[in-house]
This record gives C-alpha cells, structure tokens and sequence, in this order.
C-alpha cells in the first residue's frame, strides 16, 4: 500500500498538480543514481536525479495473486551514469529500482510509490529498455535448502565456521600480465599449491577494479608462473600492477572439507545420501538387508 505524506496528498486533492516521476537506482556493487522524466534536474534526500537521460515508463499495473507484474523502463544511453559497456557486463543486473512520485515544484514531497528489481534489459541503437520486476518475482523464485552431497554453505560463513583471515587459507599479490579473456598472471601466490584457490574470492584492493569482489574458475602453476582464470568479471578491465586478496576456495564436497579444512563436523552437505542405484534397488539373494546404514 502507497503511503503519501500529508503534504503531498493535499497536493494530490488540489485542482492542479506538478508531478513527475523520478527512479533511484541501486547497483550491486554498491553504485546508486537518480534519473527523472522531469525536464530540470531535482535534489531528494541528498541525491540528484538526472533529467536528460530521457527516462520514460510503461503502464504499471498490480494484479491479484502470484503473477510477476512487470513495468518497463526505457532511457537513452546519454548519462555518463549509464554506458553500454555497463549494460554489457551486467553491472544492472539485479539492481534496485525505486520509482518516486513527486511534486517537481517543491521536491521534498514524493512518496515511493514502486519498489523493484531490474530483470531483462534490451539495447536497441542508442537506447535500452529495462524491464522491472516487482516483490512478487521473490515468490517464483526456488527457496530453502536442497538435500544434496554438496554443502550448501559459503566458505568462511556462520554456518561453515571456517576462519578464511588464516595465513594457510589467504593471501595477497599483484597482476604481473593479463592473458587471455579473463585469465592473470600474478605474483605474491608462490608458496600455494596449484589449485588452493580454485573457487575462491578474490578482492581487489587496488587499481582500477579496486573494491569489487570476483570469484576465480581456476588456481594453477604454469612453468613457474601462477595464473588465475576469473569468472566473468564485470566492470573495468583488470591492468598490470593491480593488486589484491584472496582467500581459499572450496569445491563443496565432503573429501574437501575434511582435508584441505578440517571442518568435517560443521560439513552442511548430505556426503553419504544413497544414490539412484540404492533408491531403485530390489532385493537379491545374499544382499544385506538388516535396516542398518548404507555408508558406515
């Protein structure tokens, strides 16, 4: 339900209104900008909106029941807020979208009047089209816990209790080369074995990535050299010299706990589910069937 300040709603009985519509959007990665479909810039709660980025919407609609309602945003890349590139490497994806009300002649009164989550976004020559999806997207979305072999905690977390901040579980180097798409040369790992930070997180702590988090695909020692494949990174392009942290990584799987953690007790897997095999087995002749465990 929309809440309007007293203010605003006295605005809204009146016989003539001066409104438009703003959008406060929240990346991931912690960036957050304003755009407006007003034709001159406005200040709300110490963030500028943007008018010349021609943002303009869709009809809004709320329907009953689960159905993801949709509206679709549409703007043209002409902020420096907003690049192709961006767009490219899924910076908005996921991103927060707050659709503000407000009176444009006296901007401290607006109401939100819309809250969602950037889903599918489409580029066409020089303009894109954002779809947001809105709360109810949570609702069709998988929750809760799979009974599977692999744990399905994350590394370092309450649940997992592992201490990452270990000299034997962290590190930190520098980008000597960059290689192919999205594989590094790096220094300042020698004394790790191929593959120890295999599925880890990597953060940048300086250069032109600094801040921003990536997970590594692959840990291994090349002729001497260690090299890092990163996961799709998004945002800047890694250089020379950038530096960073990182912490080991972890395949998920109960031999992996047990030996490279010796966190066996705290394992948030099922290492010993039977299999189809077990599941669709039938009785025969010498098998044992007493009701005890199937793995001791």
């Amino acid at each position: 339900m929309i809440h309007y300040p007293d203010a605003l709603a006295a605005h809204l009985d009146g016989d003539v209104t001066t409104l438009c519509h703003c959008w406060r959007v929240a990346r991931k990665d912690g960036e957050v900008a304003g755009f407006t479909d007003h034709d001159r810039a406005l200040v709300l709660d110490g963030l500028s909106y943007e008018p010349e980025t021609g943002f303009a919407a869709s009809e809004a609609r709320d329907t009953l029941g689960l159905s993801v309602d949709t509206v679709d945003v549409e703007g043209a890349l002409s902020s420096d807020r907003i690049s192709d590139a961006d767009i490219s490497t899924g910076l908005y994806d996921g991103a927060k979208v707050e659709t503000l009300l407000v009176n444009w002649r006296s901007p401290e009164q607006f109401a939100l009047i819309r809250s969602a989550t950037i889903g599918k976004i489409t580029r066409r020559d020089d303009a894109f089209v954002a779809e947001l999806e809105s709360r109810t997207r949570a609702l069709d979305q998988p929750n809760g816990r799979y009974v599977t072999r692999l744990c399905d905690a994350e590394l370092g977390d309450g649940r997992c209790t592992v201490l990452l901040d270990q000299s034997a579980f962290s590190g930190a180097g520098a980008v000597t080369t960059v290689g192919p798409p999205d594989t590094v040369t790096v220094a300042g790992l020698d004394a790790f074995a191929s593959g120890w930070f295999s599925n880890g997180i990597l953060t940048w702590s300086a250069g032109t990535r600094a801040g921003r988090a990536d997970r590594i695909a692959d840990h291994r020692v090349e002729r001497g050299a260690v090299v890092l494949r990163i996961m799709s990174p998004l945002g800047p392009a890694i250089t020379p010299a950038d530096t960073f942290t990182i912490v080991a990584g972890c395949d998920k799987s109960f031999a992996t706990c047990k030996a490279k953690f010796d966190n066996g007790l705290n394992f948030r897997g099922f290492p010993h589910l039977p299999g189809n095999d077990a599941a669709y087995g039938y009785v025969t002749d010498g098998g044992n069937f007493d009701g005890g465990p199937i793995v001791s």
